[in-house]
């Protein structure tokens, strides 16, 4: 796909649903009792990977037009896969699903793509072992495919090395079943998202802190999930029209849940034309709409507790660095390697094709903004982040930027480029 300069992007645009909080509510959804309806739900690849294994599971799902429609048959209604549970691209899938999957009375296989089969797994292997779950790699690499033999767990202390949603997520969920409290203590607050569900569906869940404490449930109940918009969706919009020229664009509908909104924070530190607007709470989630407009930028220092809340918007904000004057440094982001791909090096290589003056470290980037960009041939090592990303990076660069395996933004937004074309 090519992409070159334009003059300035003008109207708005309305944010498909939350990634990480329509995994969350297909997985509670199903093992609660009754019935619970998502709405906003987002149809990207990775959240259809998990609706996929619940439906081999013997849960009901009716992904609707207006909504999905789930029939939980409670805790321990799940039943044994005739095949394995193929989780495609979605880390998210995999480690959340093993925490539940490692409760159950039967076994199981999980399995993903190529990259799924890279992604390190000992994180979640190594609390849920602590748990007395029977899991392995099968490989031997601490990686999937995973091979599940449910059992009886008790509850632990765990204090995670990473502070990443998707290990405290597995060990919370795991704890549900567990004889016992479960606790996860994390060096840095990662987001919430599973706190404040699992709370909603009746689970005897606590924060204080970096530490979440869940107790042992019976039942949860079926509820009514409106998912906000995502705001690693609304990064591309944002960073778009703070560096497009001319530009003003309206983002509806953004959930600005505070472990989440560190972008925002960053695009004010660097000076950034931005507005939050129309906040409210929807179903337990702050939500805003979001204003941006062309804007005089300035670098500044990322890293520390802030790097757990804008952890998949770093490729954008990289991109966001180069258009500001003075030097960027991104640190404390080692997690960036272990993505879809080498986030680092995937971004400076390719902006490096672009002219950019960015170099690698080994926990981030150092970015000496105002240099022009020029197109080049960018390689997305099938990741959605950095399509997206670089599919904005073309708006301001010279000549013609051709993104090589586009398409792989179907993995969280499928409409990204009709939606960015509404607005040129």
């Amino acid at each position: 796909m090519i992409f070159t300069k334009i003059n300035s992007l003008k109207g708005k645009v309305s944010i498909p649903g939350d990634k990480s909080i329509s995994h969350r509510a297909i997985m509670f959804g199903s093992i609660s009792e009754g019935t619970t309806e998502i709405t906003n739900f987002l149809q990207g690849a990775d959240c259809l990977s998990t609706i996929d294994c619940f439906k081999k599971m013997g849960i009901d799902i009716e992904n609707r037009p207006d909504a999905v429609i789930i029939h939980g048959k409670g805790m321990r209604g799940l039943k044994a896969p005739d095949v394995m549970l193929d989780v495609g691209n979605s880390g998210t899938t995999t480690r959340l699903i093993s925490g539940i999957l490692a409760a159950q009375n039967f076994s199981c296989t999980l399995n993903g793509d190529e990259s799924i089969q890279k992604r390190p797994m000992r994180r979640i292997i190594k609390p849920l072992s602590m748990m007395g779950a029977d899991i392995k790699s099968i490989k031997g690499n601490d990686c999937a495919p995973l091979e599940i033999h449910g059992t009886n767990l008790h509850g632990i202390r765990y204090d995670s090395p990473v502070a990443s949603a998707q290990v405290k997520s597995a060990v919370l969920l795991a704890g549900l079943y567990a004889e016992g409290e479960t606790s996860v203590v994390e060096p840095y607050l990662s987001r919430n998202h599973t706190e404040l569900m699992l709370k909603c569906f009746g689970a005897d869940i606590s924060s204080k802190d970096t530490t979440a404490t869940i107790k042992p449930a019976s039942r949860l109940q079926g509820q009514k999930v409106i998912v906000p918009g995502d705001i690693s969706s609304a990064a591309y919009f944002i960073v778009a029209g703070l560096i497009v020229p001319d530009s003003e664009i309206l983002i509806e509908n953004v959930g600005i849940n505070p472990t989440r909104d560190g972008i925002i924070r960053v695009v004010k530190q660097m000076g950034g034309n931005i507005d939050i607007l129309n906040k409210r709470t929807v179903a337990g989630e702050a939500v805003a709409d979001i204003v941006v407009k062309s804007s005089n930028l300035t670098g500044t220092t990322i890293g520390g507790d802030i790097i757990p809340t804008l952890i998949d918007e770093i490729p954008i904000i990289a991109i966001l660095a180069c258009m500001a004057e003075g030097k960027t440094i991104i640190k404390d982001a080692a997690e960036l390697k272990v993505k879809e791909s080498n986030r680092i090096d995937v971004m400076v290589d390719n902006l490096k094709k672009m002219g950019a003056d960015i170099q690698a470290t080994d926990d981030g980037m150092i970015i000496n903004g105002g240099k022009a960009l020029h197109g080049a041939a960018i390689a997305s090592n099938a990741d959605h982040r950095i399509a997206m990303s670089f599919a904005i990076a073309g708006l301001i660069a010279d000549g013609e930027t051709e993104i090589i395996d586009a398409e792989c933004v179907r993995i969280s937004y499928p409409d990204f480029y009709k939606d960015l074309e509404s607005l040129v």
